[in-house]
């Protein structure tokens, strides 16, 4: 159980901007928050990696535009925190080039890029307060202490952690924590945010808080940002578009509704949501214009059970998801899903079932959408 104390500490604030804190300018004078948003984005082009004999990137294309959010995608082992680290830096690349705000900084260390880096594991000095640790950027960088101090008290009001400003780091949560690593990336006022994973140590339901909040944060400051993560709940609620990674490469880059609704690949098919995948032979009659031997995928919520339809199945199981149910259905040697929302079929009932769109694939690729 989620002590409630924890949460209320979890919760952010509204809180100001660092953008807020700049002076006014005359009218007719540029905007230099609009100058340097136009300015930034991120462009990574022929990127490869090679470790312990094996192309872990194997050659890795990617243009982020400015104040965009793209999260890469995919399995453990596929390249996308390496991707990450060549990009901030911390990893020298074999070749390919990476450009920051139209700038070449594929041969500058990390310290010199204008980029921030959130660790998977947060990285905060256990010795340092919050203050401190959000400060320590600042402070390598010799800026001076009134302007450090100011940046720092705006970043924990972003992040609404001003209330544990004196704190050390093992005496708050670990969403509070991994809000303290997002302070200290921001607080920098980079170009370029990079998050690796920075979820993957928080509970579920601090998990969808604390992503909502960097989302929030995200959009408000405008930062163009590249997010890691293996969560495809996550990377779908908050991205603008997506790149999903596969053996070193991205097999497909899209937004959100794209990606889920038109896979260009099995391995993106597969990956996203829920499916079922059968042969064109199994659906001979009642999808026409496939091959026998094509692969088709079918969404749960292109599923309807219908008395009426030639296309037999039996409930095999109900999995309860609350507002719904997910019911399995076994049809020859095939399974099929379905989404119910009102009262589901008994497990061992024969229903018929009705197919809306379904999607055909022939040699791994996307071929052809019938309805």
């Amino acid at each position: 159980m989620t002590d409630t104390t924890t949460q209320k500490g979890d919760h952010m604030t509204d809180a100001p901007l660092l953008a807020d804190r700049a002076p006014r300018l005359p009218a007719g004078s540029p905007d230099p928050a609009h100058d340097r948003s136009a300015s930034t984005g991120l462009a990574v082009h022929g990127l490869r990696k090679t470790l312990g004999g094996r192309a872990v990137v194997a050659g890795i294309d990617l243009d982020v535009a400015p104040g965009e959010l793209v999260s890469l995608l995919g399995p453990s082992g596929c390249g996308k925190t390496t991707t990450l680290r060549m990009v901030a830096g911390f990893l020298d690349a074999d070749a390919g080039s990476v450009t920051m705000g139209g700038r070449d900084v594929t041969r500058l260390g990390p310290e010199r890029r204008p980029s921030a880096m959130v660790f998977q594991n947060y990285a905060l000095w256990p010795h340092m307060t919050v203050t401190q640790n959000v400060a320590f950027p600042l402070r390598t960088r010799r800026v001076p202490k009134a302007e450090t101090a100011e940046r720092v008290r705006v970043a924990l009001e972003l992040v609404g952690l001003t209330h544990h400003a004196h704190a050390k780091p093992t005496a708050i949560s670990g969403g509070e924590q991994q809000r303290v690593a997002l302070a200290r990336a921001v607080v920098q006022e980079p170009d370029v945010l990079l998050l690796d994973e920075p979820l993957s140590n928080l509970d579920a339901k601090l998990r969808v808080s604390v992503r909502d909040e960097i989302r929030r944060i995200q959009q408000r400051l405008g930062i163009t940002t590249v997010i890691v993560t293996h969560d495809q709940d996550e990377a779908l609620s908050i991205s603008d578009r997506i790149a999903v990674m596969h053996e070193g490469r991205v097999e497909q880059i899209a937004t959100p509704e794209t990606l889920y609704a038109r896979p260009s690949t099995l391995f993106v098919a597969g990956f996203i949501g829920v499916t079922s995948t059968v042969t064109g032979r199994f659906l001979a009659g009642t999808a026409a214009g496939h091959g026998s031997d094509d692969t088709v995928l079918v969404r749960p919520e292109q599923v309807t059970l219908c008395a009426d339809s030639p296309l037999r199945a039996t409930v095999s199981r109900v999995l309860v998801r609350g507002h719904f149910s997910e019911v399995v259905l076994a049809a020859d040697d095939a399974e099929l899903r379905a989404y119910v929302s009102g009262p589901a079929p008994a497990v061992g009932s024969e229903t018929g079932v009705r197919l809306g769109e379904v999607l055909v694939y022939r040699d791994g690729l996307l071929t052809e959408v019938v309805r």
